[in-house]
């Protein structure tokens, strides 16, 4: 990966009655940064960071957040854009190689990932080992891990060729894993995939398709699978997709890697938002409660909190609730649902829009607000929802994680710390122990 940083002049710290110089470096869009490779070489310090919010842990030419203007790009284009212009599997190729493909280039592609989608047939043994109840993320993260095992002779990290098929094989596999677990959470038959249909059909034809009738694939369910995948493809260095970067700067092969950021993207914190969006929705129950909720949310005594508003990075609209929202009355009309969540959401977003409370600190509604109520009309459980996710960002971590094993200036990931704790301090025997409780 050729470096697009260019100098911007130096920044100077006092550190100990020291002047320390250090460079500050530009980037193509987003504020400038601070080089401090080098301050504890010259001052014998580090810098202090909880969560790395203020640390740029590498150079990306991925994906861009603008958290103030609200906008996201993935390789220089705006998500709404793809999400209803492009496909799944055509921002796959654009993340993955940094442009979009012509129609030969993605006919290629599209082929390359198709004929990887079946599994190993022994790979099926392995969810007997679950039980029943097994959360779905336990079994993906387990399945995932495991297809190393059948491919010992391309995981070779540093071979490109063996790298690409590994990432090929990754992107085709997950739906089918992810289908497998559906499937066996509720005690069906697995589906075998079917290569005529497209990613998006032919994931929602082994979820929801039976041996003993005809599955007929509905264009609206496919395209909103389709956006959803779009708007959960990537999003920066966010915990998982560092978390992939982590384990990749080890030399961990990708199996493995991806494994590791299913788990970080299980956490209730990440991942799991969507869920808890719609339990949240389920509990005010219907449009009528959504005032009286509203002061719960303002109460600082209430414990109660509203789920699928603010974010981390946005402080404005986030761009892919947008898309989301037009997505569910999609859905909602062509199943012609008349769910009393969505008039909750709908309820809640005009408030979280108008109300001075919610504008002034900036709390608008964000993708997992719209995109739990689509997955559940779709006929997916909460407990699904992070494991479609898991899908959807499989090709944004390999795609980053492929950049930084490319990366000259990558080295293994070692961040330091401050320690706190005890000062040197002699070993006593039991016996002369004095209890210290």
């Amino acid at each position: 990966m050729k470096s697009n940083m260019t100098p911007a002049g130096m920044a100077k710290l006092e550190v100990n009655g020291k002047t320390v110089e250090l460079p500050i470096m530009k980037g193509v869009d987003g504020p400038d940064v601070i080089d401090v490779r080098t301050l504890y070489k010259q001052a014998g310090v580090f810098t202090l960071d909880p969560g790395f919010t203020s640390t740029a842990s590498c150079e990306s030419q991925i994906t861009f957040i603008d958290g103030e203007q609200g906008r996201l790009l993935h390789r220089g284009y705006p998500i709404d854009q793809l999400a209803e212009n492009s496909g799944f599997l055509e921002v796959a190729y654009l993340l993955l190689y940094g442009h979009l493909p012509t129609q030969s280039e993605f006919t290629d592609f599209d082929k390359k990932i198709t004929m990887h989608t079946m599994l190993h047939t022994q790979i099926d043994s392995f969810f007997s080992g679950f039980r029943r109840d097994s959360h779905p993320m336990a079994m993906l993260a387990g399945t995932v891990a495991a297809l190393s095992a059948f491919y010992p002779d391309a995981m070779d990290i540093h071979d490109a060729e063996q790298r690409e098929l590994a990432i090929h094989r990754m992107i085709a596999k997950m739906p089918t894993l992810a289908a497998r677990v559906y499937k066996y959470s509720i005690g069906q038959p697995f589906v075998e995939p079917d290569n005529n249909l497209s990613y998006a059909e032919n994931f929602l034809r082994m979820c929801f398709s039976v041996p003993a009738e005809r599955y007929a694939p509905n264009p609206v369910l496919t395209r909103a699978m389709d956006r959803i995948f779009i708007l959960h493809a990537d999003h920066e260095q966010n915990a998982s997709t560092s978390t992939v970067r982590l384990a990749g700067s080890s030399g961990a092969h990708p199996y493995a890697s991806i494994s590791a950021g299913v788990a970080s993207l299980w956490g209730p914190s990440h991942g799991g938002a969507n869920e808890a969006a719609l339990n949240m929705l389920r509990e005010i129950g219907s449009a009528d409660r959504v005032g009286e909720y509203v002061q719960k949310a303002k109460d600082p005594s209430d414990s109660f909190r509203l789920m699928g508003f603010g974010h981390r990075v946005y402080k404005n609209y986030d761009p892919r609730a947008k898309v989301m929202q037009e997505t569910a009355n999609e859905v909602l009309d062509e199943l012609n649902i008349k769910d009393p969540i969505l008039d909750v959401a709908k309820a809640l977003e005009k408030i979280a829009l108008e109300d001075e409370y919610f504008v002034e600190r900036k709390l608008y509604p964000n993708v997992d607000f719209y995109s739990g109520v689509i997955l559940n009309a779709i006929g997916f459980p909460t407990t699904m929802f992070t494991v479609l996710f898991a899908v959807a960002r499989t090709i944004g971590w390999l795609s980053q994680l492929n950049e930084s094993i490319e990366d000259p200036a990558a080295r293994i990931g070692r961040p330091r710390q401050l320690y706190t704790g005890a000062g040197q301090r002699d070993f006593v025997a039991v016996r002369d122990r004095v209890s210290q409780s």
